[in-house]
């Protein structure tokens, strides 16, 4: 199959999600591309967040894992799902009540305008740095197994993909978004079964016979029972399932669909079928790297974790399945980019500049603005993919967790201080606080975990080795692992009681 028919199809399925574009934004205004006008179905909302919650990191990056630890990520996947819980019992109540279009509006009115930008902006940070690492890993398998051939530059591609994000998005946002993720979503699961049957009947393996082949050698093994490990059972549920609570419960992006559904009852339907279907889903992600991991020894392919998938699927595939790969890994992308910029735009626009709060601006100049933000945002994707393309990072998945655990920290710490006390804080001083949790315990999981670093970013030197002693004197054998964002929320937390007094809210 040539890169110039795989890149047809490409095209092909862009033009399909501009006419699902036209149709689904015609009569758009600011309210539908902030929530939808709170109309959105929920069965859509709920099938099109798996889309955006899974996205080409796991499309790619999970069945590249199970090579190196087996089936251990789905212990990350069981804290997901208690964390969805408690977003749909906890959260969106609250969120329903208060009847909120940006979710950060709730720190305005529990601590006031400083701690409620302070939220705004550590959600901004945070979503940038993770949309972009997810759109960077599939623009560059796109780039070293497609576009290469055709002698078209990362640079170029980038860029023609954000302009076709952008073009889609533009106008409907949100509205468009909750049909065109379910759209995505059908794509990428279709790849994805359509791959592991393709797998299974070309070794001759049946589901039960690729699940004992697995287990010989040792690839089924979900729990890790040593305490000293950062992948200690413990640390993985409870860090997935804090994960889940700030990236998508205290997250714009992901709760902008959800509050965009007509009422509260739906909303928690939507989560809940949400999160059984994500377990199911990434048990098959898992079972398709397993399925990799065995075809791959068997015919000598010998790649990078992340780049097995994708060998495979384009070089040992028929051409069928490698253009239903190929459609599937753009469908596992558009909706982790054009959720993100569509949520940035809502969040800067009504919590930074106040867009809603303006009453002199009538809604030509609301939209005025709220496009010029939008496109504002895509161009610093541009730039921030272009820097992971310059580092050439390819254990994504790790540095997409590693960062949440820095950035979210701090709206873990508000939420949960706005939640579970009745203190009042000096407000003026929140964002000292959240930005000094963070830092240290960067320090710390620095020094903890120097090897990772060290791998990760190329890092030599004696010092290295100096702070590798340091650790083992301090730590010992013990390693922090996902649970980094509970210690950060926790420092926020304190921090933020160290500048409170007991006083009722009113």
């Amino acid at each position: 199959m040539t890169s110039g028919l795989l890149f047809t199809f490409v095209i092909g399925y862009f033009l399909f999600l501009l006419v699902v574009a036209w149709i689904t934004s015609r009569n758009s205004n600011n309210e539908s591309f902030f929530i939808g006008n709170r109309n959105s179905n929920w069965m859509l909302v709920a099938f099109g967040m798996i889309g955006t919650s899974l996205s080409g990191v796991t499309f790619v990056s999970v069945p590249g894992t199970v090579g190196g630890s087996g089936f251990a990520y789905f212990q990350v996947v069981i804290g997901y799902f208690l964390g969805y819980l408690v977003i749909a019992y906890v959260l969106l109540p609250l969120y329903y009540r208060l009847n909120l279009t940006s979710i950060y509006n709730y720190l305005q009115q529990r601590f006031g305008m400083v701690s409620y930008k302070t939220g705004a902006l550590f959600f901004i940070f945070s979503r940038v740095l993770g949309a972009t690492a997810r759109l960077y890993l599939v623009i560059n398998v796109l780039q070293i197994f497609i576009l290469k051939e055709m002698n078209i530059r990362f640079e170029v591609a980038t860029f023609v993909i954000l302009l076709m994000i952008l073009l889609y998005t533009y106008e409907g946002g949100v509205k468009t978004i909750v049909f065109t993720d379910t759209l995505q979503t059908t794509f990428m699961l279709l790849g994805l079964i359509v791959c592991i049957i393709y797998v299974m009947n070309n070794m001759g393996h049946s589901f039960s016979s690729t699940l004992h082949e697995l287990n010989v050698r040792g690839l089924t093994r979900i729990f890790e029972t040593d305490v000293n490990s950062s992948g200690f059972f413990l640390k993985q549920i409870i860090g997935g399932m804090f994960i889940t609570i700030t990236m998508t419960g205290l997250d714009q992006e992901m709760m902008q669909k959800n509050i965009s559904v007509k009422n509260l009852r739906d909303s928690q339907k939507n989560v809940i079928t949400f999160s059984i279907t994500v377990i199911i889903v990434n048990f098959l992600f898992l079972l398709m790297g397993g399925l990799l991991y065995l075809y791959g020894n068997f015919n000598g392919i010998n790649v990078p974790a992340d780049d097995l998938f994708p060998t495979v699927a384009l070089h040992y595939m028929p051409a069928a399945v490698s253009i239903i790969f190929v459609i599937a890994l753009i469908s596992a992308l558009f909706p982790s980019a054009d959720g993100a910029l569509t949520a940035l735009t809502s969040s800067f626009c009504i919590d930074l500049i106040g867009i809603n709060r303006r009453s002199g601006w009538d809604e030509k100049r609301k939209r005025r603005v709220r496009l010029m933000v939008h496109f504002s945002f895509a161009i610093v994707f541009f730039l921030i993919v272009l820097g992971f393309k310059w580092v050439d990072n390819k254990s994504i998945i790790d540095v997409i967790l590693k960062v949440a655990g820095f950035t979210y920290g701090p709206l873990l710490g508000l939420f949960a201080f706005g939640r579970l006390t009745k203190r009042v804080i000096n407000d003026k001083q929140a964002i000292y606080v959240c930005i000094a949790a963070p830092l240290i315990i960067w320090g710390i999981d620095f020094i903890n975990n120097i090897e990772w670093y060290q791998l990760q970013f190329k890092l030599e030197g004696n010092w290295v080795n100096s702070i590798k002693d340091f650790s083992h004197t301090i730590f010992g054998k013990f390693k922090i692992g996902y649970e980094l964002l509970i210690y950060n929320g926790l420092l926020t937390y304190l921090g933020l009681y160290s500048i409170s007094k007991n006083q009722l809210h009113a």
